[in-house]
């Protein structure tokens, strides 16, 4: 009888368990790196507890969430480009078809080497530098220490807003290094003395001392879930709870 009631009790925790796991949607949401590290992965266990959705998300970044999301392969991307960008990258008209749900404002910041002596540039400047017509930090009141850029791929919206906004399109210098992941940017400035590059202000602050933050004028973009038309119910219920105050106390 014994032996009966442990087997009972057990078969009753698996039961719970499973009906745990399957009464949890699964919800996938592809795109921006920075989307995924500063929003969803700090809240995604309350937007489960709240909306009952798991959320798995795939940083994949920006530019190709949008492909995603126009192939009918996702229900909704993450961007941290703006969506008009993206349109027009794309050849889509603003008609309507895509929709977009600001989630925060995120700031980009361009960083150096921690030991670089140089605080504070232009966009001038700034562009000068990452179209290589300024080599050398000497040229800025640094050191004599030739400039690397090291810069994201070329669909990471990161490098697309501040491409288009500090540069004003125009290309980057032939020997730029391009990495895969803000971290690699971050971790490949930080072992070059003359290292530069342009990342989230919140990635910063998650590696503190890692790089200098060199001041600027503002460069902000949004971060954002992406549709394609009306969201769905639980699309829309994820952008609901984003935008609650006790959320925005998770990534902010």
């Amino acid at each position: 009888m014994k032996k009966l009631t442990t087997f009972l009790a057990m078969l009753l925790t698996i039961t719970i368990c499973f009906t745990g796991i399957a009464s949890a949607k699964e919800l996938v949401l592809a795109g921006s790196t920075t989307v995924q590290k500063r929003i969803l992965e700090p809240a995604q266990k309350e937007i489960e507890q709240a909306t009952g959705i798991s959320v798995k998300v795939l940083g994949i970044n920006s530019g190709k969430g949008f492909e995603d999301l126009r192939e009918g392969k996702i229900t909704a991307s993450i961007s941290s480009n703006p969506l008009k960008t993206l349109l027009e990258k794309a050849g889509l008209p603003d008609d309507g078809t895509y929709q977009e749900y600001i989630i925060m404002q995120d700031v980009i910041v361009p960083i150096v080497h921690k030991d670089n002596p140089v605080t504070e540039l232009t966009w001038q400047q700034l562009a000068d530098i990452n179209t290589g017509k300024i080599t050398n930090w000497k040229e800025l009141g640094g050191s004599d220490q030739k400039i690397i850029v090291v810069t994201s791929q070329p669909t990471a919206a990161t490098r697309i807003v501040f491409q288009e906004e500090v540069m004003k399109k125009a290309p980057y210098v032939k020997d730029a290094r391009e990495v895969m992941s803000t971290r690699q940017e971050i971790d490949l400035v930080s072992s070059f003395k003359g290292g530069i590059g342009a990342v989230s202000e919140g990635f910063v602050a998650m590696n503190q001392g890692k790089v200098k933050v060199i001041k600027t004028s503002n460069i902000s973009r949004p971060l954002s879930i992406l549709t394609k038309g009306k969201p769905s119910a639980d699309v829309q219920a994820v952008i609901d709870f984003l935008k609650t105050p006790a959320a925005k106390k998770l990534f902010n």
